[in-house]
């Protein structure tokens, strides 16, 4: 199961069943026997930067964050892999910057934060390139045009 939870600012901005679309092909990618449950949040700069201080020591806004928890739920009767959150702001600029829509910047970051939180990372070259791979394939299965340069 995806959930999907918007600050209500937001809500009327982004179509959510285009977030939960993303999340479900990242996470089909990977070829799981059983999709498990993630929850997609879309916030602010105050929030994530927050966030980002607290449990990175970076305090700044950054684009999204994912928190793995990976255990099973009983209430859910599946594994819970975690939480991916989104700034919108920083969504927005970026989209503005790489000339697509907003909503195209979040299905990216949903993307991304979900491969996280299956275990990719992007800390050295190797490890960038096959999460990138990934990555571009999720986009691709959602018709999704975007090349992402390598901004680190």
């Amino acid at each position: 199961m995806i959930f999907i939870e918007m600050e209500d600012k937001f809500r009327d901005l982004i179509p959510g069943e285009l977030l939960r679309e993303a999340a479900q092909k990242a996470l089909q990618i990977d070829l799981l026997e059983e999709i498990p449950s993630v929850s997609i949040k879309i916030t602010d700069d105050e929030v994530i930067r927050h966030l980002n201080s607290t449990y990175r020591g970076v305090d700044r806004a950054t684009d999204v964050l994912s928190f793995e928890a990976d255990y099973y739920d009983p209430d859910l009767e599946s594994r819970y892999l975690g939480d991916v959150v989104i700034s919108y702001p920083q969504a927005a600029e970026q989209a503005n910057k790489r000339g697509h829509p907003v909503v195209s910047e979040l299905q990216l970051l949903v993307i991304h934060g979900v491969l996280h939180l299956l275990g990719y990372d992007h800390g050295s070259a190797e490890e960038r390139s096959a999460m990138w791979m990934i990555q571009e394939q999720a986009l691709d299965a959602l018709g999704l045009d975007i090349k992402v340069e390598d901004e680190e």
